[in-house]
């Protein structure tokens, strides 16, 4: 709670005042970027170019390869692969249907690592050649310093970001209408479940309009943050 409080109030203070680039903020976390996301222009750093576990923040770049290869009605059978992944879930089971707007729903807002298997695997065979997909969006983007190995962000060797890759990632996936859609949902019905967003700021920070959380023990807290002000979007990654 210390560090999403410094986070919030660090960058109410870039928003209002629009203080330089290598101001000195009480800033906790050990990579992290506030960019203008209209123009580009980076109003705040600190080793932003540090290889960091990027824990679920990783289902930004998993949401945007599955909207560019799906369309949202399309319909994913979940099978055991998929079902009973660790770690945060939309508890899906295998043999369920549900849409690729479900799933992104339950990616997105419950960070359900069963949703992002089983949409890796409604776009390609296997998981692999779903991190190829990524790698291959992230070089189209420019992100250089960036490396994916799933589609969930669990820790594995070889599977990391920085926080300047990871903003050029939420400025190009904000772009996006269906994605911007998605993100910005505080919470969304699917079937008898009612998914209610991990991202608290969406609910407590003005403006806040997206984007997504993310936690391992390894990782640590990791945050990318979309918000508007002033018809001025911006995007902040802290890891």
């Amino acid at each position: 709670m210390r560090k999403l409080t410094g986070f919030v109030l660090s960058l109410a203070l870039i928003f209002s005042f629009k203080i330089p680039a290598h101001a000195e903020l009480a800033v906790s976390a050990n990579s992290a970027i506030l960019v203008h996301a209209d123009t580009g222009q980076v109003l705040f750093e600190k080793n932003p170019d540090a290889h960091m576990l990027i824990a679920s923040t990783t289902k930004i770049m998993t949401a945007i390869v599955v909207l560019e290869h799906c369309e949202l009605d399309d319909v994913v059978k979940v099978d055991e692969r998929s079902a009973g992944v660790e770690g945060s879930s939309m508890y899906i089971k295998a043999g369920e249907e549900y849409t690729v707007e479900d799933l992104l729903y339950g990616l997105m807002l419950v960070s359900g690592n069963d949703a992002a298997s089983a949409l890796a695997l409604h776009v390609a065979d296997d998981m692999e050649d779903f991190a190829e997909l990524m790698n291959e969006k992230a070089a189209q983007l420019g992100m250089t310093e960036s490396s994916f190995k799933n589609a969930h962000g669990l820790d594995e060797e070889g599977h990391y970001s920085t926080a300047r890759d990871m903003a050029k990632l939420a400025v190009y996936c904000m772009g996006n209408e269906d994605f911007a859609r998605i993100a910005g949902t505080v919470s969304h019905t699917v079937g008898e479940q009612t998914l209610v967003n991990h991202n608290r700021l969406l609910r407590e920070y003005e403006g806040c309009i997206g984007l997504k959380t993310g936690y391992t023990m390894a990782a640590g807290r990791t945050l990318v943050t979309c918000a508007e002000r002033d018809g001025a979007r911006y995007v902040c990654v802290t890891l």
